[in-house]
């Protein structure tokens, strides 16, 4: 599977080492940045990148990380056609996929280990979205009021 990863930083050493495990374990990982260490550098530049081409890619999925991984969500769901989910746990990752078929996966590099990073990637890759209609009927909402402001009705 094609895996688009951005972030900035504050999770660089966990971006790279996320990289790394991806590609160890048979994915086409893109990696939009950084690709070095700049106390300065700012998310939006790699994490829009990298939810543009999930978004471009159907087939893909993506993992965008930060200090909290806050930012960096926000900044991917800006992305039209994007879900991008917080997660922080295996269970979160699970969910995201399950209940809102979210493309990308946001990841605080300083809120979880390296390890635990590892396995909510895995959790997110390997989950699929359930179908279930009370969750496509959710998802159906959001993207009618993205597309054109069609509140659902109460």
């Amino acid at each position: 599977m094609r895996i688009h990863v951005g972030g900035d930083h504050a999770a660089f050493e966990t971006q790279q080492a996320l990289v790394d495990f991806l590609t160890a374990e048979g994915h086409d990982v893109v990696n939009h940045g950084p690709t070095e260490y700049d106390a300065e550098d700012d998310y939006p530049v790699f994490v829009l990148r990298a939810a543009e081409a999930v978004r471009d890619d159907a087939d893909s999925l993506g993992f965008v990380l930060g200090g909290s991984g806050n930012g960096e969500q926000m900044a991917a769901n800006k992305v039209e056609g994007i879900r991008a989910a917080l997660c922080l746990t295996p269970e979160f990752a699970s969910l995201a996929r399950e209940h809102n078929g979210a493309q990308i996966a946001s990841i605080g590099g300083r809120f979880v280990t390296i390890e635990q990073a590892k396995e909510i990637a895995r959790t997110f890759i390997t989950t699929q979205f359930t179908g279930v209609e009370r969750h496509a009927r959710r998802i159906a909402m959001v993207e009618a009021y993205e597309t054109d402001g069609t509140l659902p009705p109460l």
